[in-house]
């Protein structure tokens, strides 16, 4: 529509300008188009999640051992008629339904998260829009609107659909949502080329864009899914939520083990079956039944039961980390993500920079003036570049009086006393300045004061002449004030105020394009301001075209965007931390190679920037191979950004997107983590991404990153805690399988070292406690002096597989010998499983000391975690008493033992812990 004209726009559209639509044509098109709104996202049930989670490979084992127990207390119950044993069995069962139910429930919890993007797209179209239909002008709901409405808007309104202008008057549109510029756009209604870029489409006004200066009448071209805006939730629905490094690491060791756990059992009930059939010659079902009953603490025994648990739990405190960083982390797994991050792309408007247009320095009266603070705050002094004294109000009282009465915008306090702007951008930062310099146009208009001021007329600004003017009575004189671009302003002065002094024009004229230029090339925008003495017939009765000419240049104002005053920093820490950072924006390319050299993302101020209009002509293969090394990117529409996260993500890249705008949404999705500001961010922006920045500071990234690197140093921790565990277990009731070979006193030798709950209780008590209490541990040292983490990489890798089996098979044996030498004792299958039991809890407890560590346990303060303490004595008094008290005798098939031999389990398994981590000390052997 924009590469037509006006006219053909309207016929194509069978509308009527001056008529609007009929109910009967509005009634076909909301039939044909349907309502103005952004069509919802079909969100999965709630019993689908909750189904799917009962079949993570975990569960799936645990589903077989239920299928297990139950076939051991069938058969006790009927074919034995032993009812004790049978119910042993059932409450095996039970017990493993209830880690199901715990598993699944929090897996459930975690991945019903549901994305509300789309919801909040659509509840930006909320609002009533002014719409001729009918012949007549009348207020309707937005979701109402049909291409073809003839919609007329003003100052502070929303534009509710896509529109071709048809007439404008001053129109200026904040288009950042949709095109990241901060700058207003200028519209009209001329006729555009073909294949012009969205951010240049100035006869187009777009759904969500808000109008800041003027009033324009347009036609809707385009409404609901089919508006820019529209686009934008098409593409959030094709970007799938991907899972994050340590849910594939997670998902990957998991299948593993399910193998490997389906091969032990196999192995133990074959071996256990052929035994029985040499020393027999038949295979009886009792002996069957005994061999499954050691097969079910075995498969319980082969894998983590409590991982998901556990790490949903380490994963819940790490958030609540990030949270105390001013960091809402929305989605669990994401939290160790950012840890693994090694790009970081940002949006420039409202991430790197604020998005408040801001006057920082001045020239006037042939001084160039520094002016502090940023934003709309009015706080901040004025003081001489040359010399960085306060600046002399007699030098630039003339030009900012001149700045703020050829204005019609202003600064207000919100309930929350932010300040919030009223006007164009532009004019708004000299209003600002005003407040700076303690000149008010409100004071000077109200006639407090020396002086009355009254504004007579207003010539608005005007694209065509570039220009605006105001004449103001000031007591009994008359004056005219005219502020525009520095080139346009030069042509219709005579003289400049240079020294206090008049100089002619032709001899400052050099001076002046001087600043410019200098502002210019520190990514300053500029705005000159003029000014003349009148008389009272030229201030009530001359031309706009005779008022504006023979004009004093007063000054000229250097604007910007100014970045956020803790990113440099925060850019400097993450690429010491090998982490690059990307500036993606649709700002000119100009602007963002400028400010990305300042922030120091860039060291070269001629480095590439690749513009948008670049990249749509480039191939997938093409952008591949230049994501690595670009480091700014300009003019960029959203699916651009997708495509570069893509690239990037392609070179095995750990992207994180952060953004406020609408328009940053769909990267957000795409992006390994979406990272959205959570002041100035915008409800879909905040919605699609996975981190919400609190406080808006980019610093608060820095600080999650290296939360996340610390946080999976924990969960590597907790993972050999977990697996060193498994590893004792499995390996203790295997050598009571192959090196039991007859009955040892009252043990059978089908007898297991350690029945299934007794299992499930160390898995999900004695270890998951002080496992998940490693969540609370500071990290070891400074993680942001080192790389990020091979995401691919393995979690048992850099010798942690090596640590887990050494450790692990030397608990294991000492949890057999344990057993063996009650057995040779004379006590009952009951006692000896008990100190079975016993010395692996122990034994477990004792090392979760040396595994909070990468070196040995006397690197660490045993104290500095109290969470973990705690979590070691409630896990070692609990399982104690649980073989003392008669209940959980019945239950778990414990028993009561005396005083020396619980010394003796509680101490005894300390040795292999304190030996090992002493040589690894004295020998710095790293595998151990």
């Amino acid at each position: 529509m924009y590469s037509q004209k006006r006219k053909d726009v309207v016929k194509q559209l069978e509308t009527s300008r001056h008529d609007g639509l009929t109910t009967e044509s509005v009634e076909a098109r909301l039939t044909k188009y349907g309502p103005n709104k952004i069509q919802q996202e079909k969100q999965e049930s709630a019993l689908k999640v909750y189904l799917r989670s009962l079949r993570e490979p975990i569960i799936i084992i645990l589903w077989i051992a239920i299928g297990l127990t139950l076939i051991s207390a069938s058969y006790d119950f009927f074919a034995k008629n032993d009812p004790a044993h049978a119910l042993s069995s059932v409450y095996e069962g039970i017990v493993i339904w209830v880690v199901i139910l715990i598993n699944s429930g929090l897996t459930y919890w975690q991945k019903l998260s549901a994305k509300k993007s789309l919801d909040a797209l659509s509840s930006a179209s909320q609002h009533q829009a002014n719409v001729l239909r009918d012949q007549s002008w009348q207020k309707i709901d937005a979701s109402q609107l049909v291409p073809g409405d003839i919609v007329d808007v003003k100052m502070g309104d929303f534009i509710e659909a896509d529109l071709r202008w048809l007439s404008v008057n001053e129109l200026q549109v904040n288009e950042s949502h949709l095109t990241g510029e901060s700058d207003a756009v200028e519209k009209d209604s001329k006729v555009l080329p073909k294949n012009t870029g969205l951010a240049d489409r100035t006869n187009m006004g777009f759904s969500g864009s808000t109008v800041v200066n003027g009033s324009g009448l347009g036609v809707v071209t385009a409404t609901g899914t089919h508006t820019e805006l529209g686009k934008i939730a098409d593409l959030l629905q094709q970007n799938k939520t991907q899972k994050t490094p340590i849910e594939q690491n997670i998902t990957q060791l998991t299948k593993r083990l399910m193998i490997a756990a389906i091969g032990v059992v196999v192995i133990a009930i074959t071996y256990d079956l052929v035994k029985e059939y040499l020393n027999t010659g038949t295979i009886p079902i009792t002996a069957l039944m005994d061999s499954v009953s050691g097969a079910i603490a075995l498969a319980v025994a082969a894998i983590p039961d409590s991982m998901p648990v556990v790490l949903s739990i380490v994963l819940t405190i790490g958030a609540r980390v990030l949270a105390r960083n001013r960091g809402l982390i929305k989605s669990l797994s994401s939290v160790e993500t950012l840890g693994a991050t090694t790009f970081i792309a940002s949006d420039k408007t409202g991430t790197l920079t604020k998005n408040e247009m801001t006057v920082t320095r001045f020239f006037a009266n042939g001084i160039n003036f520094a002016v502090d603070g940023n934003g709309y705050d009015p706080v901040g002094e004025i003081t001489s570049i040359e010399d960085g004294e306060i600046g002399q109000e007699s030098d630039y009282i003339s030009f900012i009086k001149g700045a703020i009465l050829d204005n019609e915008s202003q600064i207000q306090r919100n309930e929350k006393g932010h300040y919030e702007p009223l006007g164009n951008p532009t004019d708004v930062s000299l209003v600002v300045l005003g407040h700076k310099a303690k000149i008010l146009r409100a004071n000077l208009l109200s006639q407090i004061g020396d002086q009355d001021y009254d504004i007579l007329r207003v010539f608005p600004f005007e694209s065509e002449r570039k220009m605006m003017s105001t004449v103001v009575k000031i007591g009994n004189n008359y004056k005219l004030f005219t502020k525009g671009a520095p080139d346009v302003i030069m042509q219709h002065t005579t003289d400049v105020i240079l020294d206090s002094k008049s100089v002619p024009i032709k001899e400052a004229q050099a001076t002046l394009e001087e600043q410019v230029l200098n502002y210019a090339n520190d990514a300053l925008r500029t705005i000159a301001v003029a000014g003349r003495t009148l008389t009272k017939e030229e201030a009530l009765n001359a031309t706009q075209t005779e008022l504006e000419d023979q004009l004093t240049f007063l000054g000229i104002a250097g604007i910007i965007d100014p970045p956020r005053p803790e990113v440099r920093k925060s850019i400097a820490t993450l690429h010491k931390a090998s982490v690059e950072v990307v500036m993606i924006t649709g700002d000119h390319p100009a602007t963002a190679r400028a400010i990305a050299y300042r922030l120091g993302i860039i060291k070269d101020k001629q480095a590439r920037v690749i513009e948008g209009q670049e990249i749509e002509k480039m191939s997938d293969e093409q952008l591949f191979e230049v994501v690595p090394n670009i480091r700014v990117y300009a003019r960029v529409s959203p699916e651009h950004k997708q495509r570069i996260i893509k690239a990037l993500q392609k070179h095995d890249q750990v992207v994180a997107m952060t953004g406020d705008g609408v328009n940053d949404a769909p990267a957000l999705r795409a992006a390994d983590i979406g990272i959205a500001m959570g002041i100035n961010g915008t409800e879909v922006t905040k919605d699609s991404a996975d981190l919400i920045l609190l406080d808006d500071q980019f610093t608060t990234i820095e600080n999650s990153v290296a939360a996340g690197r610390t946080i999976f140093a924990n969960i590597k921790n907790f993972m050999r805690q977990e697996l060193t565990t498994n590893v004792a277990e499995v390996l203790s009731i295997l050598l009571g399988t192959f090196l039991i070979t007859h009955s040892i006193g009252h043990i059978s030798e089908l007898t297991p070292t350690l029945t299934a709950i007794m299992v499930l209780w160390v898995n999900m008590i004695s270890d998951s406690l002080p496992s998940f209490a490693l969540g609370y541990d500071d990290s070891e040292h400074d993680v942001m002096t080192v790389k990020p983490r091979n995401v691919h990489e393995s979690l048992l890798a850099n010798h942690l597989l090596s640590r887990v089996m050494i450790r692990g098979v030397i608990m294991g044996l000492s949890v057999f010998i344990a057993f063996y030498w009650a057995a040779k004792s004379g006590m009952q299958v009951n006692e000896a499983q008990t100190v079975a039991f016993l010395t692996l809890v122990f034994g477990q407890l004792w090392h979760v000391f040396d595994a909070r560590s990468t070196h040995t346990l006397f690197r660490r303060n045993p104290f500095s975690n109290p969470y973990l303490l705690a979590a070691v004595l409630f896990a070692g008094i609990s399982s104690l008493a649980i073989t003392m008290l008669p209940f959980f005798n019945t239950f778990m098939g414990t028993s009561m033992l005396n005083w020396q031999i619980y010394i003796a389990v509680i101490f005894l398994p300390a040795i292999p812990t304190l030996v090992l981590s002493g040589l690894k000390e004295l020998f710095k052997i790293k595998i151990w």
